[in-house]
């Protein structure tokens, strides 16, 4: 069975998790198939990209019969090869990326949802940092953008405590952006992505390069790139197609250019 299941379908990529066995867990496989797939969403194609999940998880982080094999790679050759990559790959990609957290999102799992651009969640999803039963740190960006998303005391407490949060807390204290019943929370991931998949593709690709700046700039330096970013979507085909429906009263047909 392939662990990455991955389709472009109305200018959306579609990555899914497949390994429900496992509960979604990585192996080596799987994680230089989301790297693959990931590449592939540079494709002018694609104007959005949403992550999910088969079966009752979205990912329950590294899959450890790989760690103890004495034939496998070692901890920090894992995270150099195979999540560091997938982390600077969603940050990178100049469209946005969704993660539709389906269910139990625990680890690695959870981290690479925190990278994500927006993260939704099902009802029944949780989402637990379980390094520390281990005696591992959080890994895979989740000590940089998870004090970002709930603040410091709370990422260190979930960090070391390891405490399983349900979504409803997970979207009161901003880890994620919304909840949805379990029932539609398929077509609801579905549509949010297909809203974005509509919007001007440019303009959002340099508002994540603006919020990926904010992460290392200063006041002055913020406002300086802020301009520069400006000047480039004023110059493209969405900007003046947005401006031209805003007058003329209709609704706008983005293209992505």
């Amino acid at each position: 069975m392939n662990p990455v299941l991955f389709e472009i379908k109305d200018h959306i990529g579609r990555i899914t998790l497949n390994r429900p066995e496992k509960y979604n867990a990585f192996n080596r496989e799987t994680a230089l198939g989301v790297q693959t797939h990931l590449d592939a969403c540079k494709s002018a194609e694609v104007r959005c990209v949403l992550i999910t999940g088969a079966g009752k998880a979205f990912c329950s982080g590294q899959d450890l019969d790989e760690v103890v094999n004495p034939q496998g790679l070692d901890v920090p050759s894992i995270l150099k090869e195979h999540y560091n990559p997938i982390v600077r790959q969603i940050r990178r990609l100049e469209k946005p990326v969704v993660a539709a957290v389906n269910g139990v999102a625990a680890g690695a799992g959870a981290n690479i949802a925190f990278c994500c651009d927006i993260v939704i969640a099902a009802k029944s999803a949780s989402f637990i940092q379980a390094f520390s039963k281990i005696g591992l740190i959080p890994d895979t960006g989740g000590t940089y953008f998870l004090p970002r998303l709930v603040g410091w005391q709370k990422a260190t407490a979930l960090m070391m405590l390891g405490e399983k949060i349900t979504s409803e807390e997970a979207e009161r204290i901003g880890m994620v952006y919304k909840v949805f019943e379990d029932a539609s929370f398929a077509d609801e991931a579905l549509k949010m992505a297909m809203t974005l998949a509509q919007l001007p593709t440019k303009g959002l690709a340099f508002t994540k390069q603006a919020l990926n700046n904010s992460l290392i700039n200063n006041y002055e330096d913020q406002l300086h790139d802020e301009e520069l970013l400006q000047e480039r979507a004023g110059r493209t085909a969405d900007y003046n197609e947005g401006v031209r429906a805003f007058l003329e009263k209709r609704k706008p047909e983005f293209k992505g250019e």
